[in-house]
């Protein structure tokens, strides 16, 4: 699995003109599935983004996880973070896990990470034409790939 994670203020998706999820200060993720992508990933990943430490302490350290200022989480799939480049100038999206491996997974780690962050969390809505706007807070943007621990 590869995540783009972005520390923002604020961030929505609107689908179709009707925003289907917002958030306030918290993280958007941006969620790759693979073919080869399970459990494992899905638990190492969540543990990994809710504890990072990416928001500023009272001394503007950043020092504080979204879980210790009780941020919130939007996730959003997006297959295109699977693409391969190496080849031309068409990605090739060949390694992004079908529909019925995806799915589940993507349902799978939204769970997860509501679970461990003791609340419900944002959402996009998988294989959907979606408009996410975003401010994103420092900025902060980080890429975490679970097959790179």
């Amino acid at each position: 699995m590869r995540t783009v994670i972005q520390r923002v203020s604020r961030a929505s998706v609107t689908i179709g003109g009707v925003c289907k999820s917002s958030i306030g200060k918290g993280l958007l993720v941006l969620l790759g599935v693979g073919e080869d992508d399970g459990q494992e990933d899905i638990d190492w990943l969540v543990r990994k983004i809710t504890a990072m430490r990416i928001f500023d302490d009272e001394a503007g350290v950043m020092n504080l996880s979204v879980m210790d200022i009780g941020g919130e989480v939007l996730v959003v799939s997006q297959f295109t973070l699977m693409a391969c480049c190496r080849k031309g100038n068409r990605p090739s999206y060949i390694k992004a896990a079908r529909h019925e491996i995806s799915i589940p997974l993507y349902e799978a780690f939204c769970r997860k990470m509501s679970e461990q962050l003791g609340k419900e969390i944002g959402t996009g809505e998988f294989g959907a034409m979606m408009d996410v706007s975003l401010i994103n807070d420092g900025p902060v943007t980080i890429i975490l790939d679970s097959k790179d621990r």
